[in-house]
């Protein structure tokens, strides 16, 4: 699947996401600054979780409780290397069966499950973003 869209449409956009899923891990891949956050923080708040305290940069890990369990939202662009992401057992996380969205997946590439749903944000010359969705 791919989407364009402006900020305005995030709401809608994400509800499309959810939709065509068919996985509750999420890794989200593109540049800083394309609206990686932005998507994840609209789609917690479509799980039912009302207040995001924004991206986990400083923490790795953000963990929200929602009605159906828990939501995990993780920030690896600050790790310097993989054993980081061990330390903190991000497998539990993983293979939890909660919702993990994950912002630069790339850094722990040989710790992902197979079974994921992978997003790519692209920015356009006219702020608008384009999202490919594979699963």
């Amino acid at each position: 699947m791919e989407l364009t869209y402006t900020q305005n449409e995030i709401s809608k956009v994400a509800e499309q996401v959810l939709k065509a899923a068919t996985t509750n891990i999420f890794l989200l891949y593109g540049e800083m600054g394309v609206g990686k956050t932005t998507l994840i923080t609209e789609l917690v708040r479509l799980l039912g979780i009302q207040e995001i305290s924004g991206s986990p940069s400083f923490s790795i890990v953000n963990e929200y409780e929602g009605t159906d369990g828990s939501i995990f939202h993780f920030d690896f662009y600050r790790i310097n290397h993989i054993e980081e992401a061990y330390d903190i057992g991000v497998e539990d996380y993983f293979y939890s069966g909660n919702y993990v969205f994950i912002e630069w997946p790339e850094r722990i590439e040989a710790l992902l499950p197979e079974s994921t749903t992978k997003l790519i944000l692209k920015k356009n010359k006219d702020g608008s973003r384009i999202l490919q969705l594979t699963n």
